[in-house]
């Protein structure tokens, strides 16, 4: 379990246990990458390999389910912070605060201002679960299952170029069993169900993500 001083030292200030405005500025100095450049062709044609799939199939996918670039105009990885999760992971002990609420929202507020705010009651392991991390926003409480030693190491992977996104993504397939589903993904609609539904949840037809997978295929 990460406490504050051992999150200190890993973004280099003074392991103090103190949660103050250098440490703040330090964590968002660590999550601003210099490797931002897009995938290459060749980890590409590797990860739909893996993956058993076309690249096609994969192209598809990202189009579709992936939240845009990986990083954003500063150089941090895309990242969405969920309160509901927050709320959820310590059984609701600071809700109701801007980081911290049983129902689902506050998307207008600033991400990463949540995700400091949530650091600050000491609580860092709950804090990068609740977060969406990368161009496919993998949650961060997957990082046990995908093979991450902790959700700062899932999170922090992230900073490693556009390629580190596809990683946390082609684990995240492995481990639900997706893979399977995105092999069987064409131009047609009711072929992409399954991993729509798999993907997205029950309500992937409110946003109808199977008939845009198809036609990512067309």
């Amino acid at each position: 379990m990460m406490d504050i001083s051992m999150l200190q030292e890993e973004i280099g200030v003074t392991a103090d246990g103190r949660w103050g405005s250098k440490s703040r500025q330090a964590l968002l100095r660590a999550f601003t990458s210099a490797r931002v450049g897009a995938i290459k062709a060749a980890e590409e044609s590797a990860f739909a390999r893996r993956l058993g799939v076309s690249l096609g199939q994969l192209r598809a996918v990202a189009r579709v389910e992936s939240a845009g670039g990986g990083f954003d105009r500063r150089g941090r990885p895309t990242m969405l912070y969920e309160r509901h999760k927050f709320h959820r992971h310590t059984g609701g002990k600071w809700s109701v605060c801007s980081f911290s609420n049983g129902v689902v929202g506050g998307y207008k507020e600033s991400s990463w201002d949540k995700l400091l705010g949530a650091l600050g009651t000491g609580e860092v392991d709950a804090a990068f679960m609740s977060c969406s991390w990368g161009k496919f926003q993998v949650l961060g409480e997957w990082w046990d299952e995908l093979g991450y030693a902790s959700p700062y190491a899932l999170a922090r992977s992230a900073l490693d170029g556009e390629a580190a996104h596809y990683e946390l993504l082609c684990r995240y397939l492995e481990f639900s069993g997706l893979a399977r589903a995105m092999a069987k993904i064409s131009a047609d609609p009711e072929s992409c169900r399954a991993f729509a539904k798999g993907y997205n949840g029950p309500g992937y037809r409110d946003y109808a993500y199977h008939q845009k997978l198809a036609a990512a295929m067309a």
